[in-house]
């Protein structure tokens, strides 16, 4: 995988941003990914990653979160190396509806 663009650290929950090169339309384009990990040592000692949460690294993620969610934001123009004809985002962000999802009953 390639080197993210940046990582938001909060204890051991790490979002980092990356910047897929995709064509669409005829045009190449950054498609941005956010990717959540959970960093902890084995029992061996090791240094391991997961995606899987616990109840407290939840807060953590949305923090780690939300800080990619502005950087992506802050910095959605695409980078010098496109065409000029391609430099217009071809992604949108829009503010997270509120309740978007409904309820699970209890």
């Amino acid at each position: 995988m390639a080197n993210p663009e940046k990582t938001f650290k909060v204890g051991p929950v790490r979002a980092s941003v990356f910047r897929n090169p995709i064509q669409q339309n005829g045009k190449n384009i950054l498609l941005p990914k956010v990717v959540i990990e959970v960093r902890y040592k084995d029992k061996s000692g090791n240094w391991k990653g997961t995606n899987s949460l616990s109840l407290n690294d939840l807060p953590k993620a949305v923090i780690a979160l939300q800080s990619a969610y502005e950087y992506l934001l802050e910095n959605k123009q695409a980078p010098e190396d496109l065409d000029p004809d391609d430099r217009t985002p071809a992604y949108d962000f829009r503010p997270a509806q509120r309740n978007a999802y409904p309820r699970l009953s209890q």
